[in-house]
């Protein structure tokens, strides 16, 4: 076997791995919209795969008469919520992280990360508890303070790494022509750090609209999207839901969160050095 059948070999191998990756993650996104607007007798049509009748009625019933619409509102309520104090809290330490040297410093970054070593179920009903006594449970703040905990270590570790990515000459330079430490971090490494706090801000999105153990036992009126879907598929007339109403909540759920990727994306691709055309 020559050179150039091994290239070829292996070009086709790449390309097969990348077509069976975006197949994976397409065709689920694919065939929920489909059938999310299917109309019933498409859907039960055993000689039809592709629906041909289309209705939004199973998209209408669970956004405005089951109550998705409004878990829409508090999940995008809550997700703004958890970035903001995540990222209150996450960007000084990921900065102290990257740009001190002080004892304990890597046993401080090893148990940031064994926060997650703990599995939430078994944390639930002391979590209850303590939401109940500090007057949380039931409220969109109490959500995302438990959110907030969930991705406060990989903000930490994130901000930490692409603080550690920009020069710490350029400050050096800036103090020296007379900002402060501050006044260098908000004029010169929080501006070029922008494009991969987009991306971090991204994960922490996507982590909190998904979420929906949490969300389901601290909220019984004020639910998130996530912990309403549940509550909808799971629960509707006493049993579960038609298999059409489930596709029509998996369209609702993905929706929203590909619409945020999609309009921070030019920051996450700016991060990888990689310019849209």
């Amino acid at each position: 076997m020559n050179d150039k059948t091994k290239f070829m070999l292996k070009k086709i191998a790449f390309y097969a791995f990348i077509f069976t990756v975006v197949a994976w993650i397409v065709i689920p996104i694919i065939v929920s919209t489909l059938y999310a607007f299917s109309s019933k007798l498409d859907y039960y049509d055993p000689e039809k795969v592709v629906p041909t009748n289309f209705t939004t009625a199973w998209v209408k019933t669970i956004l405005f008469t089951l109550g998705a619409w409004d878990g829409i509102k508090n999940s995008v309520v809550v997700a703004l919520l958890t970035i903001a104090i995540s990222f209150s809290l996450g960007i000084p330490a990921g900065y102290a992280v990257a740009r001190f040297a002080f004892r304990g410093k890597d046993t401080i970054k090893l148990s940031i990360v064994a926060l997650r070593m703990f599995p939430i179920p078994v944390m639930a009903i002391p979590l209850v508890v303590l939401y109940i006594r500090l007057n949380l449970i039931d409220t969109l703040l109490g959500v995302a303070l438990a959110h907030t905990a969930m991705a406060l270590p990989f903000v930490v570790l994130i901000t930490s790494s692409i603080f550690g990515s920009v020069e710490k000459e350029l400050e050096e330079a800036a103090m020296v022509f007379g900002l402060t430490r501050l006044g260098a971090f908000l004029k010169i490494t929080l501006p070029l750090a922008l494009p991969g706090l987009a991306a971090a801000a991204m994960f922490t999105f996507v982590m909190s609209w998904n979420e929906v153990f949490v969300a389901s036992i601290l909220t019984l009126h004020n639910r998130t999207l996530p912990a309403q879907i549940l509550s909808i598929v799971a629960g509707a007339s006493g049993g579960a839901a038609p298999a059409y109403y489930k596709f029509a909540a998996a369209f609702i759920m993905t929706l929203p969160a590909m619409m945020f990727v999609f309009f921070a994306r030019r920051y996450l691709v700016t991060m990888w050095g990689i310019t849209l055309r």
